[in-house]
């Protein structure tokens, strides 16, 4: 059933209702569909379009529908609609008769699609909101489990500085704790109802938007109705909010896709998470990982997307708008899902500490040390950094780490080095200086890992 009919004197091709129906997709709004028609039917008694008895039957009509699709919503789908709102209001017509031919009044699906998506948007927020938490829980969780395992920071993919594993998780928590922000930032912007707004130019029946806005759990109404049917920046924020998500989590799996390699030997990863070779029998490949990384480019196309086709949209609802929906539910499904396989991946993750702490020992990581030692002793730090670098060369040149090196090969490179450099080069001693705040020393993570997990037990959920 299509809800225009009366203008045409021709069906449509059949080409165009399959180019143009969006049923196969919008499905997914049919409960936020029922339950925005509920208020509707509500705010119509208001101003006398509906009888309290004509709006009880509705929305008894209404709620038999919602139970039923949220038992099976697959069912939709065998429907010949154009749309989920042509879709819901043929089951009332079927139920209540001519009766559901009244709920429509000073309604457009251009209004009716914008709350819709909104009310959808809201649903899936929350579940990312504590998909998110979750995450940060699992990264807690494995950096206490290896607090004290040494491994080696990188930059340029080279090794810098040690750093311990629970260090290298707090940062993945720090990026999940901006990403769990902006998304409750973007779900409090979009949190104001357009419902009321009809096709452009608002509803000619004097609804309470607000009393309407409120009923339906939103903070407040929108306040402009030509920019409230075709405001589309819920959609892109969220989408922004997930390919910034992804980022993070295809830096995450990166990180442990290296780790796990032979070459590095860091961690292993559970066999629940890993597949085979076809070919060669040896072979685990960190699959759940490679796809997190992967998908973060799907995403961060739909966003893409989505921006080209609202770019040069003329005011106000256009049919392109329906691109909406296809690339935000993807979009969102795609990071909930790696938000879950990341948290899987880190629950039987093994660390091999025998092999993080060797190569944290190895690469000369403690260069900086013996230069801030060298400063220590009166020597400008520009100077001393150079007297290290000439002594890292020597002992590449022998084979021997930096604190393997006799005090006569190191005195070669500058006179001033005395007995007591030997404590300053240990790893110990390297690590517990990092004592300022945001440091990798010992007092200092315990610290941010107390408060990690006491900001995330007071955390609260609508």
């Amino acid at each position: 059933m299509a809800l225009w009919g009366g203008r045409f004197s021709q069906a449509a091709d059949t080409r165009f209702k399959q180019f143009n129906d969006s049923l196969r997709f919008d499905y997914r709004l049919a409960e936020q569909d029922i339950v925005g028609s509920v208020g509707w039917s509500r705010a119509l008694v208001q101003v006398g379009i509906l009888s309290v008895d004509e709006q009880q039957r509705l929305e008894a009509a209404l709620q038999a529908l919602l139970a039923e699709v949220q038992a099976n919503p697959q069912q939709i789908l065998s429907s010949d609609a154009e749309d989920i709102h042509s879709w819901v209001e043929g089951q009332l017509i079927a139920r209540v008769g001519d009766l559901g031919k009244k709920l429509h009044t000073g309604r457009s699906r251009n209004d009716q699609v914008a709350t819709d998506l909104k009310l959808w948007c809201k649903a899936q927020g929350q579940l990312l909101l504590q998909s998110i938490h979750h995450l940060q829980q699992a990264l807690l969780a494995a950096a206490k489990a290896n607090e004290s395992v040494v491994l080696p920071g990188y930059t340029h993919l080279q090794r810098a500085q040690p750093v311990t594993f629970a260090h290298w998780a707090l940062a993945y928590v720090e990026m999940l704790e901006r990403d769990f922000s902006r998304l409750q930032d973007a779900l409090a912007r979009l949190n104001l109802c357009p419902l009321g707004c009809g096709a452009l130019a608002g509803t000619a029946y004097a609804i309470d938007r607000e009393a309407l806005a409120l009923d339906l759990g939103f903070a407040g109404a929108t306040r402009n109705s030509l920019d409230s049917v075709s405001d589309r920046d819920h959609v892109i924020e969220l989408m922004n909010c997930a390919s910034l998500s992804m980022v993070h989590l295809s830096r995450f799996a990166e990180d442990l896709i290296f780790f796990n390699t032979g070459e590095a030997g860091f961690v292993e990863l559970s066999d629940k998470v890993t597949s085979g070779s076809s070919l060669m029998p040896q072979k685990k490949n960190p699959d759940a990982l490679e796809l997190i990384r992967g998908k973060a480019g799907r995403v961060v196309g739909a966003q893409t997307g989505m921006l080209m086709t609202l770019k040069a949209l003329p005011l106000a609802y256009n049919k392109d708008m329906q691109e909406d929906k296809e690339g935000l539910f993807d979009a969102l499904d795609t990071w909930y899902d790696c938000l879950d396989m990341a948290a899987l991946v880190l629950e039987d993750i093994r660390v091999n500490q025998a092999r993080t702490l060797a190569a944290a020992q190895g690469g000369y990581a403690n260069a900086t040390e013996l230069a801030d030692y060298l400063v220590a002793k009166g020597i400008p730090f520009r100077e001393a950094h150079h007297i290290v670098g000439e002594t890292v060369v020597f002992a590449i040149k022998v084979g021997k780490p930096l604190e393997a090196l006799s005090l006569v090969e190191l005195q070669q490179f500058s006179p001033v080095v005395a007995d007591d450099v030997y404590p300053v080069l240990s790893l110990e001693s390297t690590l517990g200086k990092r004592v300022a705040k945001g440091g990798v020393a010992p007092q200092q993570i315990s610290a941010a890992l107390g408060w990690m997990s006491a900001h995330l037990a007071k955390r609260e959920f609508n």
